[in-house]
């Protein structure tokens, strides 16, 4: 009869242990099911399904918009190799008779050193311009110290 006893008690421990365990499951459950459509209600959403839908679609929307300026960047960065950016300005003095360095060589290249180099010699008469183009750092016509220094200036330039 002891035997019996103490499994009585024992299993009505048991379970009064499992009733408590099960009040506190509920009222948990129901305390997050309160927040819940307390949340679903603010944004006037009534399903999880349709909070997915939607930011699964501005991932989407986004997806697009980078891939859109990764092509944009893509294309700059080709404009930008051929874009003058590498320019150099030498002055001089072709004549010791004459006062000061009016004269000049202005080297204009891109990223290829390809582009154009203006002379302009000042002299009694007047003012005389020249330009020659420039590829990969060479011109066809030869050129004075003056047009190589500003050439290999703007060869050289890391602005």
């Amino acid at each position: 009869m002891a035997l019996q006893a103490t499994i009585f008690l024992l299993s009505g421990g048991l379970a009064l242990i499992l009733l408590i365990i099960n009040v506190f499951l509920f009222v948990y459950s129901y305390k997050a099911n309160k927040k819940i459509d307390i949340l679903l209600e603010k944004g006037k959403i009534k399903d999880f399904k349709d909070i997915l839908l939607s930011q699964k679609e501005k991932n989407d929307d986004l997806g697009k918009k980078i891939e859109d300026a990764f092509l944009k960047i893509k294309n700059l960065e080709g404009i930008c190799e051929t874009t003058i950016r590498k320019i150099s300005v030498v002055r001089f003095n072709p004549f010791n008779d004459m006062g000061g360095n009016q004269s000049f060589c202005i080297a204009m290249l891109d990223d290829k050193n390809n582009g154009f180099l203006i002379s302009s010699l000042f002299v009694k008469d007047g003012n005389r311009v020249y330009t020659k183009t420039i590829k990969q750092g060479k011109s066809d016509y030869a050129l004075s110290n003056e047009e190589l220094e500003a050439v290999n200036k703007a060869i050289n330039y890391h602005g």
